[in-house]
């Protein structure tokens, strides 16, 4: 098959209303092949596919790493490259691919997520451009959320995204530290409980649109389970 029937094939695959059907369709395809069509995806405009791309990069890198553990270590550190700033790229996609394959294979999750959490430590490898920082944070929580306890040197950076002007980032960062009971945010979580302002939030493969009182309301839940 060639490149441009390749990469129609595969997004068509990432814009079918079954996701489940069409992550285990590529999968079955060639696993290098798929993954560089995905790369494309992450950029996309339309937000099914790039948060379909997001999930299918989770699925088949974590499907390589069962039989070729280099080859998607070679995935990670084309997604690592991406952000750096010597790329001459923005890296759109990456630290949410990184955040979903890690989530989803635990022996690359226990070798790349310093490198993830970096991204949030201003002494680290800081991602600077907000939008990247929205990426990132989904990439954070989505981690935690199987890995509760990789994350867990992100929670002292949460504050300034949970006070930040854009819900996005507030509501991301809620949902992180809830994951990873980051008990000094938990008065600022307190302040967000009356915060209404609603954000749509791509989570266990669909779409949903939820206020920002909600994820601070849930993290406080989980403190007091």
């Amino acid at each position: 098959m060639g490149t441009r029937q390749l990469k129609k094939e595969i997004l068509e695959y990432l814009s079918a209303p079954d996701l489940r059907q069409s992550l285990a369709c590529l999968t079955a395809m060639p696993a290098r092949q798929v993954v560089n069509a995905l790369f494309g995806c992450l950029y996309h405009m339309s937000p099914p596919i790039k948060w379909h791309a997001v999930s299918a990069m989770g699925a088949v890198v974590s499907n390589l790493a069962h039989t070729d553990m280099e080859a998607s270590r070679i995935v990670m550190r084309r997604l690592i490259w991406n952000l750096n700033d010597e790329s001459g790229g923005i890296g759109w996609g990456s630290p949410e691919a990184m955040g979903e394959i890690t989530a989803c294979h635990r022996r690359l999750a226990d070798e790349y997520h310093r490198i993830l959490v970096s991204y949030i430590n201003p002494d680290g490898n800081f991602l600077e451009h907000a939008e990247l920082q929205k990426g990132l944070l989904w990439g954070l929580a989505r981690l935690a959320d199987t890995r509760p306890a990789l994350v867990m040197d992100a929670g002292p950076f949460l504050l300034p995204h949970l006070q930040s002007t854009d819900a996005e980032h507030r509501g991301l960062a809620a949902l992180t530290a809830g994951a990873i009971r980051e008990r000094s945010v938990r008065a600022t979580l307190e302040n967000l409980l009356s915060d209404q302002t609603k954000i749509s939030l791509y989570w266990h493969q669909d779409f949903h649109q939820k206020g920002v009182a909600e994820f601070a309301e849930n993290a406080l839940k989980r403190y007091r389970n």
